[in-house]
């Protein structure tokens, strides 16, 4: 019976605290500064007023296209999965159906020539990073020495040592992760 009193006051006590907050004064500062402050004891003698706050308005997600056998993700035509479903652009009240669905005529386009030299930069920098990345896993591996590097001076404790292998295994792991992944990339590059 006590816990059940000793409940109620403290809801009771959180409430009060939530609506002494919830309150917000717009104050007239000198040299016509606005300042704004939840604090009662700061609006006293001051040219403050309180702030009627109206309460947050939620909008609901659109509605996706509904899935079906052949399209189980709901996704538009043509879309890899796990890509961004494109919007159609908003129609104007004025407009018929076919223009409703049309990408917008000032949608920015590429010159074939400018997206290519763009592919070449991008497949010279990710070249680049692949053999440094390549050159840093070479020399993991040779410090690493298939999990048994040669011991520093500094580590007679062998739970130093031990650390400092599994540091190089980890690190010799997120290197090989790397080259694949620039691989990958450098694949996906269109000739």
């Amino acid at each position: 019976m006590m816990r059940i009193a000793w409940a109620c006051a403290a809801a009771l006590g959180f409430a009060a605290a939530t609506a002494a907050q919830a309150q917000i004064y717009r104050c007239d500062g000198p040299g016509g500064a606005v300042e704004y402050s939840n604090s009662p004891a700061a609006a006293n003698g001051r040219n403050c007023r309180a702030i009627e706050i109206a309460p947050i308005t939620t909008i609901p997600a659109p509605n996706l296209p509904a899935a079906s056998p052949q399209n189980p993700t709901g996704a538009a035509a043509g879309t890899a999965p796990g890509a961004a479903t494109p919007r159609p652009a908003p129609a104007s009240p004025s407009a018929g159906p076919a223009q409703a669905s049309r990408a917008p005529d000032a949608f920015p386009r590429v010159r074939p020539s400018a997206q290519r030299a763009r592919d070449n930069d991008r497949r010279r920098i990710l070249e680049d990073e692949l053999r440094s990345e390549e050159e840093r896993l070479a020399n993991l591996r040779g410090e690493y020495k298939n999990g048994e590097p040669d011991r520093l001076g500094d580590e007679r404790n062998y739970q130093k040592y031990l650390d400092r292998v599994q540091r190089l295994k980890d690190d010799v792991a997120r290197s090989e992760s790397n080259v694949a992944s620039i691989r990958r990339e450098l694949a996906a590059i269109k000739d």
